[in-house]
């Protein structure tokens, strides 16, 4: 693929594929020419603007056509050595033949043109890197095969599951026990179709969640005992769930939030990345008015911004995960030196905090799924709360929301991208916004 070599300019078809010179970076991380004809755009995967490039390119849709790098023929001098073997083929990375500096101006710039689409000239700051080996939190899939048992993530170009051997974006120590972790899967009935394999690399080592290989009969008592012996093997594991029950607990798994230890319940969400999480919640304190008494936490989780904001003010911490609000009540009660803390369950999609309810808060923070929170971005357009805090995992919800904000009467400050997603396109986002206006 990284062959090099001057060729004449302009594209051409031929029977060796299509000859592109590539114009910028996708919002993907593709590679993006233009063809003669009625292809218009073609993206191409691992290539990078400036590139002259050979492609198999399929046939155009609405939006442009696919292409499949078949040779670099002459490179931009950003292109660098990907870290990971797999790399082109596990789908987890997109962007590791990106230098350093054009990486993270690409990552920049996603936020910047979401903005910009809802029409807000936003102060984005350069892009905080979390780095290599940071994620402590994977979900891979997993087959059970003759040969033995597949485990790892989609495959770049289909569904296939490629089994990971290496991964230099997970923690060394979910990698180190990627063997031990297919062990115990080995001891389980061999199931059909794909398993869902969540691991966390809690404070204290590990918490494995299997969803999808046992099917309704459930285990019966010997099988049961034989993946605890299993699972005590791995040294590294603290507790290993299937299906949601229990079947070896050597320790509750533990993360350490602001002054607080949280046991995290398995299945509950969890910020892939310790340093993300702790940016973004240095983000969301230094949001606070210098007389700021009371914060609402909505969609609190378990509590990676509730505690670092009960440290200076007392916090209503809301979420509709049940799970979650218990492991951030028996948190609280554990922790010492932070202000009064409670919580609520509440579904703020259908439910969102009214205007009079919010009317008691300094700032309020809030960190949705990758849809927004149109509904409560709504009502917090129309309160007088001083400074609200946007968190999002998607540009493009979170310009929305922001619009909605703006046009209720808040100025936007800065906005802080994260990347949590080391060498893919996803990128994290924090916007700070003060009442200017009713």
């Amino acid at each position: 693929m990284d062959r090099h070599k001057t060729t004449s300019s302009g594209p051409a078809d031929s029977a060796d594929g299509l000859e592109l010179v590539i114009e910028r970076l996708g919002a993907q991380g593709d590679g993006v020419g233009e063809s003669a004809g009625d292809r218009g755009p073609v993206f191409v995967p691992f290539a990078l603007p400036g590139e002259r490039v050979r492609a198999r390119v399929g046939a155009a849709t609405g939006s442009g056509a696919r292409g499949v790098l078949l040779e670099v023929l002459q490179a931009s001098p950003d292109r660098i050595a990907p870290v990971c073997g797999h790399f082109t083929h596990c789908g987890g990375c997109t962007l590791q033949h990106v230098a350093g500096h054009a990486y993270a101006a690409w990552k920049r710039s996603l936020v910047v043109e979401a903005f910009a689409q809802r029409g807000i000239s936003a102060q984005v700051a350069p892009l905080v890197a979390t780095g290599a080996q940071s994620r402590r939190r994977a979900v891979m899939s997993a087959l059970s095969t003759r040969t033995g048992v597949v485990m790892g993530f989609h495959g770049t170009r289909d569904d296939k599951v490629i089994d990971v051997a290496e991964c230099p974006v997970l923690e060394a120590r979910i990698v180190a026990a990627l063997p031990g972790i297919r062990a115990i899967l080995g001891v389980l009935p061999r199931w059909e179709g794909e398993a869902r394999v969540a691991i966390i690399a809690a404070d204290n080592g590990l918490d494995v969640a299997v969803a999808g290989a046992i099917d309704k009969r459930g285990l019966d008592a010997p099988s049961s005992a034989r993946i605890a012996r299993e699972a005590a093997q791995l040294s590294s594991l603290v507790r290993l769930s299937i299906d949601g029950a229990p079947i070896y607990l050597r320790a509750q798994p533990t993360l350490a939030m602001g002054g607080a230890d949280v046991s995290v319940p398995a299945g509950s969400f969890l910020q892939a990345s310790a340093a993300a999480e702790r940016a973004m919640a240095e983000a969301v304190v230094a949001a606070l008015p210098k007389k700021a008494k009371n914060a609402v936490d909505l969609f609190c989780g378990v509590g990676a911004f509730t505690f670092p904001l009960a440290a200076r003010v007392g916090v209503l911490a809301l979420d509709s995960d049940q799970p979650a609000l218990a492991a951030l009540d028996r948190a609280t009660r554990g922790a010492k030196g932070l202000k009064p803390i409670s919580t609520r369950q509440r579904d703020l999609f259908r439910e969102p905090l009214s205007r009079k309810e919010l009317e008691p808060f300094d700032l309020a923070v809030f960190d949705p799924p990758r849809a927004g929170a149109k509904a409560q971005a709504e009502m917090l357009a129309k309160s007088k709360v001083p400074v609200i805090v946007a968190v999002s995992c998607n540009p493009a919800t979170l310009a929305r929301d922001a619009r909605i904000l703006i046009d209720g009467g808040y100025e936007i400050g800065t906005v802080t991208p994260i990347d949590q997603f080391t060498w893919s396109a996803h990128v994290e986002a924090v916007a700070v916004f003060q009442r200017t206006s009713r």
